[in-house]
């Protein structure tokens, strides 16, 4: 599969043969199971306290008192004597199977199976169809996969990186991702998380030479290296097909991946 290589204003500088990753079939079923082994990777392990619910020293009263044989808390003449603890349906009781933290949360993958979702993830990109499906807008984009010259990595300031990414047509799928900004369902609002935005463009570079600075406070946009790169970046939520903008030297560092 050949591609035209860009520079930063559209214009086509030459042509290059893309690696065999790109060929890779694709794979969602794959592509989904890596990311959700990589998001259990992050989860803390957590339990409750082991004392939780049984710090009293109720006891049961037994058969023969016409109530229930569950422990009652000592004493008598005060509004807490006789009332039932420490067992898991009282109120204030323990847990009947409360979380432990020796609990494995990790999802493990094979490493070749980790591959080859990392492959079709990467396959994913260059497909217009899978592209689009997922919500990006490439109408102004000249082709898919977009690979631009070593300059790119370069760019200094956000200005710069702005219009560069007008001209090459990605600035509307920016412009998406910041509109689409919106408060968090559930009570992660309450936990320093309120508000959800849409993933934009993905700016894969071989090396930094400024473009990170310059580009991250772009609403959406995500840079990262190629050695770096991961099946989380490349489908978010475990959805393949994010626009990718590839420099010559990052697609050139590819090669050197096989199964």
């Amino acid at each position: 599969m050949i591609v035209h290589v860009y520079d930063l204003e559209a214009k086509p500088i030459g042509e290059m043969v893309l690696p065999r990753v790109f060929t890779t079939p694709f794979r969602p079923d794959i592509i989904r199971r890596a990311v959700l082994s990589s998001i259990s990777m992050r989860i803390q392990p957590y339990g409750v306290d082991k004392r939780a619910g049984k710090r009293t020293t109720a006891e049961s009263w037994g058969p023969g008192y016409g109530v229930a044989r569950v422990p009652r808390i000592k004493g008598r003449q005060y509004p807490a004597a006789s009332r039932a603890a420490f067992a898991p349906m009282t109120v204030g009781g323990r847990k009947a199977h409360p979380p432990v933290p020796e609990k494995k949360i990790g999802e493990k993958i094979n490493k070749k199976e980790k591959k080859l979702a990392l492959f079709s993830a990467i396959a994913a990109t260059a497909i217009p169809a899978v592209v689009k499906a997922r919500g990006h807008v490439i109408d102004q984009i000249p082709e898919l996969p977009l690979v631009v010259s070593d300059e790119l990595q370069e760019l200094k300031e956000t200005k710069d990186t702005r219009k560069v990414f007008i001209i090459l047509g990605i600035w509307p799928d920016i412009l998406r991702a910041k509109n689409k900004k919106r408060v968090r369902a559930g009570k992660g609002k309450m936990r320093g998380r309120k508000y959800k935005r849409a993933k934009g463009p993905l700016i894969v570079i071989s090396e930094d030479e400024g473009i990170v600075k310059a580009a991250r406070n772009h609403p959406g946009v995500d840079i990262v290296c190629v050695d770096l790169l991961n099946v989380e970046l490349l489908a978010p939520g475990a959805c393949p097909g994010r626009l990718t903008v590839w420099t010559k030297s990052a697609v050139e560092q590819l090669n050197k991946l096989s199964l």
